[in-house]
């Protein structure tokens, strides 16, 4: 049931509303149908109701889930190139994915009906919590929904900035060929060889759904943002690395996407009844900018705690070890303790390449990060060790201020 704007009607009531209506709200309905709640009242709250190709998800995992119908592609070994040379890495037991936007939101859509889901039409605002029922108001303050938990998606920065504070920037192109030109059944997770800014790292990828089309990306894990044009002059430098005569290809689609990756932190229960997903809610992993499989989890523990009869709230996206490594390893590169090239290089040639993504999912074994910890420049990482120790505490001693004096004393 479509609702739009509702400036005069009363607020919906309902059991659960979904604010935002992207990614991990389209995992989260679909979550909800695949664990049979029928009966839950749901309201989705978004002025734009998602359709079609706006995205693709590239992310690591088992196979044989429910996703498997919906993948565009995947592959059991991916290539990690730098200038030194190629590995070729075996993923088994996992394999990488790649997903695109449009059969997630059909999915979301179809689960959306079955749920019998009202839809709201109107950008969600402040959201006023009582403890016992949530109020979604529209900009203007006019109450949307009333709803026993809001389940909010909508991107917002962290409550407070980072010590360190990124982006994962990208523009891929989506190429066409007339005749046989990628390998479907290589990926190219990383190459290094593109030309590296001052401050960052970048890479190039190749994510090939067939011997005739495949996205064709470049990457920079920085500080700021490129133009246009840059972006553009980067896709067709590493064109040229890759042997592709563009003028042979057509740019069927663009792709561009700005992730946030910082060890500020997100409040992910900001209210009783009021539960962040997806970047908002730290789904997204600060030295890496890769989110769908914490998005992923987050939609399925939701899902398996409604129908168990608890409150919604998935665990934390990352053991707050992994948190604190990657505010470590997001200074070594910040401060040039240590190069992204280096980083990766030393990481992906000294550890099996499947400890490795599930470090990246928040999956190891303390003894497993240790390895991975080894992994890095011993010197160049206890400076940032010591220097993320030092930074921390004076947050610390910033935010509680030691007590005024009493009088008289």
């Amino acid at each position: 049931m479509w609702q739009r704007g509702r400036v005069d009607a009363s607020p919906v009531d309902v059991d659960l509303a979904l604010v935002g209506g992207g990614g991990a709200a389209s995992l989260l309905l679909a979550a909800l149908d695949r664990h049979g709640l029928t009966g839950l009242r749901v309201a989705v709250v978004d002025p734009v109701h998602k359709r079609g190709q706006d995205r693709t998800w590239a992310f690591w995992g088992v196979p044989g889930t429910d996703l498997d119908p919906l993948l565009s592609a995947a592959w059991s070994r991916v290539d990690v190139v730098t200038p030194a040379g190629r590995r070729v890495l075996s993923l088994a037991p996992l394999r990488y994915a790649m997903l695109r936007s449009a059969p997630v939101y059909d999915r979301a859509a179809a689960a959306e009906r079955r749920l019998g889901a009202v839809r709201i039409g109107a950008p969600a605002g402040e959201l006023r919590d009582d403890g016992q029922r949530v109020t979604v108001h529209d900009p203007q303050g006019r109450p949307l929904v009333r709803a026993g938990w809001v389940l909010d998606s909508r991107p917002r920065p962290p409550e407070r900035p980072g010590r360190t504070s990124w982006l994962q920037h990208f523009r891929g192109w989506w190429l066409a060929a007339e005749r046989p030109t990628f390998d479907p059944a290589r990926a190219v997770l990383m190459d290094f060889r593109t030309p590296q800014p001052a401050r960052g790292v970048s890479f190039g990828y190749v994510l090939p759904v067939s011997d005739r089309y495949a996205l064709v990306e470049y990457t920079e894990f920085s500080p700021a943002l490129l133009d246009g044009a840059a972006y553009d002059a980067a896709l067709r430098g590493y064109a040229g690395l890759l042997g592709l005569d563009l003028t042979a290809l057509r740019v069927r689609e663009v792709e561009h996407g700005v992730i946030p990756m910082t060890d500020g932190p997100f409040v992910t229960r900001p209210s009783a009844r009021v539960v962040r997903l997806g970047t908002a809610g730290g789904a997204t992993r600060p030295a890496t900018g890769f989110t769908f499989a914490a998005m992923l989890r987050q939609a399925d523990q939701v899902a398996r705690a409604l129908a168990a009869g608890r409150p919604p709230v998935p665990a934390p996206a990352y053991p707050r070890r992994h948190l604190w490594m990657d505010a470590v390893a997001l200074r070594a590169l910040d401060r040039g303790h240590v190069g992204g090239v280096e980083f990766f290089e030393r990481l992906f040639d000294r550890q099996p390449a499947e400890r490795v993504l599930r470090f990246l999912d928040g999956a190891t074994s303390p003894a497993e990060e240790l390895a991975v910890m080894r992994s890095s420049p011993l010197l160049p990482m206890t400076g940032a060790v010591l220097g993320d120790a030092v930074d921390r505490l004076r947050a610390r001693l910033r935010r509680d201020p030691a007590p005024a004096p009493q009088a008289g004393s």
